[in-house]
């Protein structure tokens, strides 16, 4: 417990507890007892910070009332970094020495970048925040950090379907899909542990191009009697133009590879 704070003190800690934990409420209680304030105080030193937070266009502060109320952070991202990070996404990714032999594209530095998947997942929320899932679920491996990530915004935990079953999952459902993109058989498996009936869920994935390993999770999820709100990725395939899947949600959208003319055209699908 702290003793009683200054108001620049109280303003710090509260923006960093707020904003690096989204969406999870913190009642006045936790605070007054965190800094020795009144919770008339506190009232307004979080008035402060939402006025603040708004200006500058770094989210939002929404007020819960009643017994069970108090204070939590709503990520936004503003419409400057949004074109930002499509101007500077859209760049990097039409470079056409990401061509793959087989017609693929080379997106691990970009998957795997922890200031732009952050960035990702916020307007990844922002596209599905009218819903409440109870976890999010993600394939390995590329998928995982995006994930986490919307899965924090959420205050919700991450499950992830695996591609191999392994002994510490205990106990688990395994389907056989067919691959959208290479047209394989596959192997897919969910710890019974992970998830409860009747739940909800939103997929979030790196890449959906036929659409078979979404439907998948899906299916998966039919299992166990789970609800998927839909499915949302940064990355997907003009072609086939029929997915396996509906109600997904892409951040880019890839126009055309083209191995032979070394030819990429990919273009923000979010702004």
């Amino acid at each position: 417990m702290y003793e009683v704070a200054t108001r620049k003190e109280r303003l710090s800690v509260i923006s960093s507890i707020l904003t690096g934990n989204p969406n999870h409420i913190y009642s006045l209680s936790y605070f007054s007892e965190l800094f020795g304030s009144a919770k008339s105080t506190l009232s307004e030193d979080i008035a402060i910070i939402r006025d603040s937070l708004k200006k500058h266009g770094k989210g939002e502060l929404e007020v819960i009332m009643g017994a069970g109320g108090g204070v939590k952070y709503i990520p936004i991202i503003s419409k400057e970094e949004r074109k930002e990070l499509a101007d500077e996404l859209i760049k990097k990714m039409n470079d056409p020495s990401r061509i793959l032999p087989g017609g693929f594209i080379y997106t691990s530095d970009i998957v795997y970048n922890p200031v732009y998947v952050e960035k990702f997942a916020k307007i990844l929320w922002s596209n599905f925040s009218k819903v409440q899932p109870d976890f999010i679920i993600t394939a390995e491996a590329k998928g995982i950090l995006l994930g986490a990530q919307v899965a924090r915004l959420y205050d919700v935990p991450l499950v992830v379907a695996r591609r191999e079953n392994k002994v510490t999952e205990g106990s688990v459902v395994t389907i056989n899909y067919v691959s959208g993109s290479s047209k394989r058989i596959q192997t897919m498996s969910l710890s019974k542990r992970a998830v409860s009936e009747g739940q909800k869920t939103l997929i979030i994935d790196d890449f959906i191009a036929g659409g078979g390993t979404v439907r998948a999770i899906f299916e998966m999820m039919k299992e166990f009697s789970i609800t998927v709100y839909g499915c949302g990725c940064i990355f997907s395939t003009k072609h086939p133009e029929r997915k396996r899947i509906e109600n997904y949600k892409s951040l880019f959208l890839i126009n055309e590879i083209d191995e032979d003319k070394q030819k990429i055209n990919i273009v923000p699908n979010y702004i």
